[in-house]
């Protein structure tokens, strides 16, 4: 399994640009907003708080979305299309180890690419750190883990890396709707908002600990659920070919 793992790794930063975009771009969209003086701005409409403030949790909600929906399903199609994982079919390699290598090395990638935003949010423009630590912590695994089981069902069905990306490419759509990536949320409509407050990676309970109050027991619930489930069936349905 290490050593699945540490292979995984490898490829991931041999990806160059692509590596590095995902690991960076959140951190660089930050500042790239942040140098905008209004948004650095107290505004009423945020309940006194700048639009940066905010917009942290947006970050944390588009990069897990980036790597569980687009980059997870496709690695593995791609796999699958050029006759990789039809060679490990014929060694000891059981398809969970495949699968888990991918959760493992996504998911470091995540808190790797989280840890920059809130670190470059603090010390370029004084962004309160997350005011529950532990529920943020708890929020941001159990959401990633969430959202790469989904990838890894669609990795696991899809015959090639086009239809993976299409597929993937649909539901990372949605998620970042009901996430607020696209419009804040307080424009969204409020079935819209009850709807995105479930769905990975449980944006409601990445804002409650960001804010300082304890995540919603239930939400997290839901993301352990969705992880579960859906890494239960990708693993049972994962073809090598």
């Amino acid at each position: 399994m290490l050593k699945v793992i540490r292979v995984e790794a490898k490829l991931y930063l041999r990806e160059g640009v692509m590596a590095y975009f995902s690991l960076l771009f959140p951190t660089i969209l930050l500042l790239v907003l942040g140098a905008i003086p209004m948004l650095r701005s107290p505004d009423p409409t945020f309940g006194g708080l700048r639009f940066i403030d905010g917009y942290v949790g947006t970050l944390v909600v588009i990069t897990l979305g980036y790597l569980g929906l687009q980059r997870v399903p496709t690695t593995v199609a791609t796999y699958r299309e050029k006759g990789v994982l039809r060679r490990l079919s014929t060694t000891p390699l059981h398809p969970a180890k495949v699968l888990t290598a991918q959760l493992v090395v996504n998911l470091a990638a995540a808190v790797t690419s989280v840890v920059l935003v809130v670190a470059a949010g603090k010390l370029v423009f004084d962004i309160d750190l997350p005011h529950h630590p532990v529920g943020f912590v708890l929020a941001t695994l159990l959401g990633a883990t969430s959202l790469f089981a989904l990838g890894l069902v669609i990795a696991a069905l899809a015959p090639t890396a086009r239809a993976a990306t299409g597929v993937a490419g649909v539901l990372f759509i949605l998620i970042m709707f009901f996430g607020g990536a696209y419009l804040p949320r307080f424009l969204l409509p409020e079935a819209v908002n009850t709807v995105g407050r479930y769905l990975p990676p449980g944006v409601a309970a990445l804002q409650n600990a960001w804010v300082g109050t304890a995540p919603e027991p239930l939400h997290l619930v839901i993301m352990a659920l969705i992880t579960a489930f859906a890494g239960t069936v990708a693993a049972r349905t994962f073809r090598w070919e």
